[in-house]
């Protein structure tokens, strides 16, 4: 028996050492499953071409600042990207002044973002409810009887 198992672990060994070696024959770079699509990236909506332009890519919202990444580079509000002054950043939006005049990058193009309404709540659903009644649990004691009427042993 102690031979079977030393053959079937040295069986296993070189099956799991067969399936190592021919994998990194083959291997290919992975991708990355957190990158947009490449549509998203090289295409504006409505355009056949590439984006031309800055591209929004990511925004962060602090307690004390406000910034976002536009091809790569981390601006503030009220800083400057390359000829133009970041005027505002939104959740979704950066808006950009220049001598051109005034450019919004969207962080999602061709979503249409809409605020969420509060919801009308009912005045009956909103009256606080007594909390339940907590359920009494019998102490275990010597006066206790056992299912059957006797005294627990």
């Amino acid at each position: 028996m102690a031979a079977n198992m030393k053959r079937f672990g040295q069986t296993m060994f070189a099956g799991a050492l067969a399936v190592l070696i021919s994998g990194n024959a083959s291997a290919q770079p992975v991708a990355d499953p957190t990158r947009p699509p490449a549509e998203l990236q090289s295409a504006a909506p409505g355009s056949d071409g590439p984006a031309t332009g800055p591209l929004l890519q990511s925004i962060m919202i602090s307690p004390s600042e406000r910034s976002a990444i536009i091809n790569g580079e981390r601006v503030r509000q009220g800083g400057t990207y390359g000829n133009s002054r970041i005027l505002k950043i939104s959740e979704n939006e950066v808006v950009l002044r220049s001598v051109t005049g005034t450019e919004t990058l969207r962080l999602y193009p061709g979503v249409e973002m809409k605020p969420v309404k509060a919801a009308v709540t009912d005045s009956k659903r909103t009256e606080s409810k007594p909390a339940p009644k907590a359920k009494v649990v019998p102490k275990v004691g010597s006066n206790r009887t056992d299912s059957r009427g006797g005294k627990p042993q």
